[in-house]
């Protein structure tokens, strides 16, 4: 194994990611080139689980600032990312990688109900799992799943995949001038509310101790640079 730095890591990939260049959906070239990356990974040993969004399809939060129920809206958003967990597990199915869905919400017709022991054993087995459904609870965001899940399955890492390459003190899509973070402790992005994940997921890391690494995974490549230990993105540790 070609000094890996992370065995086990938890890929947090968020909805607006599979969009590509379009305003809303999924994008096969995006899902194609994602597999692909997994691919790599699995070459060089690593365990991967995901957890994917659904932003690109419905954002509960948007729907409920609009009048909708909140909860109604946040199990909306819950099957969102069932649809985007079936369109990666095809893309990577196609390239032969054996992979499970498992949702926190039943659907046994579609997707396995999540169970942490079965999950483990799948990766145990080499097998990729991606968690879909977020925790099954509305009120709670795909993040905290990441950061919930990461400590279920005893992850190394987070590795919270985005549209831009690390964390900054400000939009870099908006502000020329936004200055970018290396690295950030937990209580850094507390304090200063910076945009990484939720405060519920921050805290669930800096409690156990789970680094966070945000990078932009539109760049080709940089998956594995981080698994390799590369400096890529931002990272976020104690």
């Amino acid at each position: 194994m070609r000094n890996v730095q992370y065995k086990r890591i938890l890929l947090k990939i968020s909805g607006e990611v599979l969009t590509g260049e379009r305003d809303y959906g999924i994008d096969p070239e995006v899902m194609h080139t994602i597999a692909e990356e997994i691919q790599e990974l699995k070459d060089l040993g690593v365990d991967v689980a995901i957890v994917i969004g659904g932003g690109n399809i419905f954002r509960g939060v948007a729907a409920s600032s609009q009048g909708m129920d909140r909860a109604s809206a946040d199990y909306m958003g819950m099957l969102a990312t069932v649809i985007n967990g079936l369109a990666l597990q095809d893309a990577l199915e196609k390239m032969g990688i054996q992979t499970r869905v498992q949702t926190a919400i039943e659907m046994r017709a579609i997707a396995e109900p999540y169970i942490r022991r079965r999950a483990i054993r799948h990766l145990e087995k080499g097998r990729v799992v991606i968690f879909a459904a977020g925790t099954g609870n509305p009120y709670f965001t795909t993040d905290t799943t990441a950061s919930l899940r990461a400590m279920e399955i005893g992850a190394d890492v987070i590795l919270k995949a985005t549209k831009v390459d690390g964390v900054y003190d400000a939009d870099p899509l908006l502000h020329e001038n936004a200055r970018k973070f290396e690295e950030l402790t937990y209580l850094d992005v507390l304090k200063s509310q910076l945009k990484v994940m939720d405060a519920t997921a921050i805290s669930l890391c800096m409690d156990h101790h789970i680094p966070i690494i945000v990078f932009n995974l539109r760049e080709r490549g940089n998956i594995k640079r981080v698994v390799l230990g590369e400096p890529v993105g931002t990272k976020v540790r104690g």
